[in-house]
């Protein structure tokens, strides 16, 4: 049988990789090589991608959660014989803590079987294929370990009970009795390489991994509204970061649809540099400024100098530019949806957005960038430049667009924003005469904006230049500080996108998106607290938040009629949108405390209430 829905998974990480665990307890996403690497266990995407289940024979239910502070998941099976936990984890480098955690993933997945009440018969089931399921391994048995090798990669099982195996997948049945641990663990290594995998003892894989990530938590204090869904998006968004460079991916997944049964269906497990600001800003917003610092040495580092036309837009976790993609036809997709993708072309695509993206998260930080090194002097100058031509010219957008590319407004804002903060910044990157340049061209570009992006008939400001077709991009316009959200123009537009694109809380990105849009949602909650609608945007706020999953996890995209979860999981875009959102929030509350007309503390973040660094 193929896994269960997308927001039924659990999210395990060690700085390399990421894992999914469904609730009834099948690992079913396995990339253990780094975020992008092949999959030994992606049933998420057909039966015959592998998995490694460990569960209850017979009927069960099941209830779960993460241990407090941390990814470690722990999930807790009732059945008529008795109740049985079992742990979960992505092992952490033994004796690693704080900022550590994460640089030098050991390559374990831990599985802690604990009897809790009773005699529970328990069935353990596994599976890998390599290569995206087209590599079916032989099982060898040897030192205790059961092996399974091909190709690049090799696997080490250890089980605290006897395994049966045969071609391309062992199975085990076992009681768990109250009281007793059995512990399993399975270590990943490449075939050629100078490692062994390691498959130590997983209580220690649990223990270790429990106090690196409380170690994290430890040392971010974020004192906002809404501490409880800040720290773990927090955490999920460091989940996310590949130890070794210190990027951020977009999600863990590639190809989950944005619509059952859709095309759309891309490989999201790489680094978007749109993603950098507002990455950046959470971080920052978190309590995180030493992410948010290796998150800007990282950007610097992988763009290097500006030369490319078009700039760009994306890449790999160590850097890499080429992400050509293609298609895996052996695999039927997460329910029938197709194409399987791996790669993802839009790495080719000129999307001016990032110019304003970088520049923002570079003023964001500027007081971290003095003295400034001259490599970043250099890059901040040369995107400016980029901006007073690019912006005049169509691009594919933010939202990639494969069909044409356009006069997108919410790029133009963004160049708008790359040439404002390079103005701000004067004579640090630029001389007198680039600093006049600079202004010159942003007044111009923003005077486009307001003439060409303003559709009189519809009164609102749409996706593009001379266009009839409303996008929810363009509420990035009172967050980026285009325009204040109470401009009367600004305000109609928040207004009509509400009402035509809007569903129970829920933003689409433009009328035929077939799902609400989670950071689009988030951003209009922004807007409603910028124009001062305190309480209106914590209502919003609130709803949305409380369409995580059971374990507090956003994919993409949901479904506005039945609820469910749709696209790439977990998104960090959709987490980095929650954090932003609160701390506009508590900022908001915190200027409406300075008037004598002072709203209350909006009823849901009451008991999180707090003065955010």
């Amino acid at each position: 049988m193929q896994s269960g829905r997308i927001s039924e998974h659990g999210f395990l990480a060690d700085g390399r990789s990421a894992a999914l665990v469904d609730r009834a307890g099948a690992v079913n996403w396995w990339c253990p090589a780094r975020f992008d690497g092949p999959s030994v266990f992606g049933r998420l995407l057909g039966d015959d991608g592998g998995h490694w289940s460990i569960r209850p024979e017979g009927d069960f239910t099941s209830e779960r959660s993460y241990l407090d502070d941390t990814l470690v998941l722990r999930t807790v099976f009732h059945t008529p014989h008795g109740s049985v936990a079992v742990t979960d984890a992505l092992g952490l480098e033994p004796g690693a803590r704080g900022h550590d955690i994460g640089r030098r993933s050991p390559g374990v997945l831990a599985r802690l079987v604990e009897g809790l009440s009773g005699e529970v018969p328990m069935r353990l089931d596994y599976r890998p294929r390599f290569e995206y399921g087209r590599v079916t391994a032989y099982l060898t048995e040897s030192d205790g370990l059961v092996w399974a090798v091909a190709g690049a990669d090799r696997l080490a099982l250890r089980g605290a009970v006897p395994l049966e195996y045969g071609v391309g997948e062992a199975s085990a049945r076992f009681t768990a009795r109250a009281g007793q641990p059995y512990g399993f663990t399975l270590g990943y290594a490449a075939t050629f390489g100078d490692a062994e995998p390691v498959a130590p003892n997983a209580e220690k894989v649990v223990a270790e991994t429990v106090a690196g990530w409380r170690s994290w938590a430890g040392l971010h204090d974020y004192q906002g509204l809404y501490r409880d869904e800040v720290r773990r998006s927090a955490m999920v968004v460091q989940g996310m970061t590949y130890g070794p460079s210190g990027a951020i991916v977009a999600a863990a997944t590639t190809s989950l649809p944005e619509e059952i049964g859709g095309d759309r269906n891309y490989d999201y497990r790489f680094v978007w540099v749109r993603d950098f600001c507002l990455t950046l800003q959470a971080l920052w917003l978190a309590a995180c400024p030493d992410e948010a610092n290796r998150q800007f040495s990282w950007v610097s580092r992988a763009m290097g100098r500006i030369g490319e036309d078009p700039v760009p837009i994306m890449y790999g976790v160590q850097g890499e530019r080429d992400l050509t993609e293609h298609a895996l036809g052996h695999l039927p997709g997460y329910d029938d949806s197709r194409p399987v993708l791996v790669g993802n072309d839009a790495w080719k695509q000129r999307q001016t957005d990032v110019l304003g993206e970088i520049l923002d998260a570079a003023w964001l930080m500027r007081h971290y960038l003095d003295p400034m090194a001259p490599e970043v002097r250099q890059l901040l100058r040369d995107l400016a430049d980029q901006a007073t031509t690019d912006w005049r010219r169509p691009d594919a957008g933010m939202w990639e667009a494969r069909d044409a590319e356009r006069h997108y407004v919410s790029s133009k804002v963004q160049c708008w924003t790359a040439l404002d903060r390079a103005v701000r910044f004067g004579a640090r990157i630029g001389d007198p005469a680039d600093v006049a340049r600079w202004a010159a061209a942003r007044d111009e570009l923003r005077a486009a904006v307001l003439t060409r992006g303003w559709n009189e008939r519809l009164g609102a400001y749409t996706g593009a230049f001379d266009s009839d077709d409303l996008d929810a991009s363009v509420l990035l316009m009172p967050l980026v500080g285009f325009l204040p959200a109470t401009d009367p123009r600004m305000r109609a537009t928040m207004d009509l996108i509400e009402q035509r694109l809007g569903h129970d809380g829920l933003l689409r990105r433009w009328d035929t998106d077939p799902a609400g849009f989670v950071i689009c949602s988030f951003w209009l909650a922004g807007c409603l607290a910028e124009a001062g609608e305190v309480h209106r945007a914590a209502e919003l706020f609130e709803q949305l938040a409380a369409r995580v999953n059971d374990l507090g996890l956003f994919a993409e995209q949901i479904d506005p009629v039945s609820g469910e979860q749709l696209g790439n999981f977990p998104q960090a875009f959709s987490h980095i949108g929650l954090i932003n959102t609160a701390g506009r929030i508590t900022d908001a509350l915190a200027r409406s405390a300075a008037t004598s007309t002072a709203p209350a503390v909006p009823t849901g973040a009451a008991s999180r209430e707090g003065a955010r660094r």
